[in-house]
């Protein structure tokens, strides 16, 4: 008895990011691609004894990325900007790669501007890479 094709998930290691602008694509980790939506309860005094749960606004996490720090200053050049007043809302991607680095998923977010910037913790005695944190606000994410 054939059971189907077999498809293997994709690994989450092998990404990519897309910022209009930025040169910067290799990220250790990147999170935040979620969206929800709080039920609003309503009850008429018509109503059976359940509340009805109605649909509210869509609400988008943050894109937070975290990469090794290097000379590249691109992304705290962007924070900058916003720091100094400015609005300087960028759209992006991150793109999910096979093992062959084909593209094989894309989510895309709209209108993100860099709300935090962490930068790395140091310790004399240990010998990780010391890592930057990004947090993107944006109002829009689709799976392309």
């Amino acid at each position: 008895m054939a059971t189907g094709t077999r498809m293997d998930p994709y690994r989450s290691f092998n990404f990519i990011v897309e910022i209009d602008g930025i040169a910067r694509a290799g990220f250790q980790d990147c999170s935040g691609l979620d969206t929800a939506q709080d039920p609003v309860e309503y009850r008429e005094g018509t109503d059976p004894i359940t509340v009805r749960k109605l649909t509210s606004l869509v609400k988008y996490s943050n894109i937070t990325l975290k990469w090794g720090t290097t000379d590249d200053s691109e992304l705290w050049d962007w924070r900058k900007i916003i720091m100094s007043g400015k609005d300087e809302r960028k759209n992006g991607s991150i793109v999910l790669l096979d093992a062959t680095g084909a593209e094989k998923v894309r989510w895309n977010f709209r209108n993100g501007w860099p709300t935090k910037w962490t930068g790395p913790t140091f310790n004399a005695k240990a010998s990780e890479v010391a890592i930057e944190t990004l947090e993107i606000a944006h109002e829009g994410l689709e799976k392309a």
